[in-house]
């Protein structure tokens, strides 16, 4: 199976599938490449598609220590490395969109686009849940499943993994909208209509940014890539195509 040895000595596995300029995916929180998987797909047409997961996801063996959005920061830039990535159009979902954003404003020099799917700027961004009820979640448990099937450290980590997620999640992301206004790079930003991530908070991140698409999936909560993948693949290859001639 292929994995990349970073600089920190961490085993990152991850898939590249396609040729042409590169498009690096980063997924979500207690997610896997798996979550994106179709839209690694579908751009791999006309792009070199590489899905890395972090530490802790899918098959990367989690590290000691707790998660946070630099960490997230410093894998990806350590897995580009060890992958002669030296430049790429990044799409990030969720975690991964945080971690996108971080990678504009602290590296934009190694981003040639950037796509930030259902990403948040604080905590306040998320919707408080509203929902009391005890029915089962469908796609929290297909995710926990993926987690049991996939992580090198066995089911029972999951509780380790989920409690160091939560941890990061009450206290961070903490981006100023502000400092969105210095990025230059082509961008969108997207989220589903009936996404977690509130509607105006979706707008403040699009709004900050000089020049960002702003793309609203109907139809769609926070799983959209996997609720209206035709739709926003779409939207994908509209938007790449065009910053890839840039």
């Amino acid at each position: 199976m292929p994995y990349a040895k970073t600089a920190h000595g961490v085993e990152t596995y991850f898939e590249t599938i396609g040729s042409g300029q590169p498009v690096l995916l980063l997924h979500g929180g207690f997610c896997s490449m798996e979550m994106m998987r179709g839209q690694a797909e579908s751009l791999a047409d006309r792009y070199a598609v590489s899905s890395p997961e972090r530490p802790g996801h899918g098959r990367t063996a989690d590290q000691e220590g707790p998660m946070s959005y630099a960490g997230g920061v410093d894998d990806t830039l350590s897995f580009m490395d060890a992958a002669g990535i030296e430049r790429a159009h990044v799409v990030g979902f969720s975690d991964g969109a945080i971690i996108a954003l971080l990678l504009a404003l602290e590296h934009p020099d190694r981003i040639r686009s950037l796509v930030a799917i259902s990403g948040n700027l604080t905590p306040a961004g998320v919707e408080e849940p509203d929902d009391d009820s005890d029915e089962p979640d469908e796609n929290w448990e297909r995710l926990r499943a993926e987690y049991d099937a996939l992580s090198p450290d066995g089911a029972a980590h999951g509780e380790v993994v989920l409690e160091k997620m939560l941890t990061m999640w009450r206290a961070e992301p903490d981006i100023d909208p502000a400092a969105l206004q210095r990025l230059t790079l082509p961008t969108m930003i997207m989220a589903g209509d009936r996404d977690v991530i509130r509607a105006d908070h979706t707008r403040l991140i699009a709004d900050s940014i000089p020049g960002a698409h702003l793309c609203i999936v109907p139809g769609a909560s926070h799983m959209l890539l996997r609720e209206r993948p035709a739709l926003v693949n779409l939207a994908l290859h509209e938007f790449l195509d065009e910053a890839a001639q840039r």
